[in-house]
């Protein structure tokens, strides 16, 4: 654009140059005229070398901006083989080993599920052997046991200096005979036979890993027949008599704070609840169904401010 400003001053110059000589009175304002297209030209020109300038400085910045531009991307393509190969090193050194940590873990957890279910046969083993000893132990009892003397005779009276000996009850089948028989009879709805049962399992075996468990059905089979007084006092038999140490005690009590409501106790009964799920927390059915009931009577499942309410044989 420049070049042709300068072009264009140039050939005003020339015309000013060529044209005939003026008159007098006009020579005046050539001559200003000319000094103007020279001050004109001399002001293009330096206009022009300052655009030469300012462009020849901006392809150096450019050159500059490309020769960075590569820089960086060198830059860039280092950092990235760089993270590359930490990645690769990372996962050789992490990644790798905590595969084998994961196989090591399911091989552990496998070996865990083994050893639970030993010892769970190991447990029913214990039970059945404790079971046979108790039925041992009674027949030891029976063989132990002194003859009893004769019938007295007809005038009413036996053999001077003798003794009759109480008669020996024994139990009437073995522990596992009579348990399988009311679980039966239960199953079967033959429920005042079941009772009878489980209540004769108790006074023969009521030291044994199940006599908990037989409890606990007297129990339910109470409050399955309405019995609901009965049902929350067998119930505090099974909390009371054996403790945490069976695997019935939460049973025991959602069916203990069933009860109570049912009897019209629903203070009572809720408070049971919340017993229930402060002691062993929302980790199974049992609480979950327990915090259920609290809240369709409007209560929180959360653990209550006051301290537990003592149990009491109703």
């Amino acid at each position: 654009m420049f070049r042709r400003v300068l072009a264009g001053v140039a050939v005003l110059a020339a015309m000013l140059t060529l044209s005939p000589a003026p008159s007098s009175g006009a020579s005046k304002e050539i001559l200003e005229l000319q000094r103007d297209v020279a001050t004109l030209q001399d002001m293009v020109k330096s206009m022009q070398r300052s655009q030469d300038e300012r462009f020849a400085a901006l392809q150096v910045l450019v050159q500059q901006s490309l020769q960075a531009a590569n820089d960086a991307s060198r830059a860039v393509a280092v950092i990235q083989s760089g993270f590359q190969q930490n990645t690769r090193d990372l996962e050789t050194k992490v990644v790798t080993p905590v595969v084998g940590l994961g196989a090591r873990m399911d091989q552990v957890s496998t070996d865990v599920r083994t050893v639970s279910q030993a010892v769970a046969d190991l447990t029913s083993m214990i039970s059945k052997l404790q079971s046979q000893l108790t039925d041992l132990n009674n027949a030891v009892k029976v063989i132990q046991q002194p003859p009893a003397s004769p019938p007295p005779s007809a005038g009413g009276t036996g053999m001077p200096g003798t003794t009759t000996a109480p008669a020996v009850e024994i139990p009437p089948m073995s522990s596992q005979a009579l348990y399988e028989n009311a679980n039966r009879d239960r199953m079967g709805g033959k429920l005042d036979l079941a009772l009878q049962e489980y209540a004769d399992y108790l006074k023969w075996y009521g030291n044994t890993d199940l006599a908990p468990n037989a409890q606990y059905y007297i129990a339910s089979i109470h409050a399955s027949l309405g019995d609901y007084e009965n049902a929350v006092r067998e119930y505090d038999l099974v909390l009371e008599k054996y403790g945490d140490n069976n695997n019935k005690t939460k049973d025991a009590m959602y069916g203990k704070g069933q009860a109570l409501i049912k009897m019209g106790r629903r203070t009572d009964g809720g408070r049971v609840f919340q017993d229930l799920i402060k002691k062993y927390g929302m980790k199974d059915d049992v609480s979950v169904k327990a915090c259920d009931q609290l809240k369709g009577m409007g209560l929180s499942c959360g653990p209550r401010a006051a301290a537990p309410v003592k149990r009491k044989k109703s």
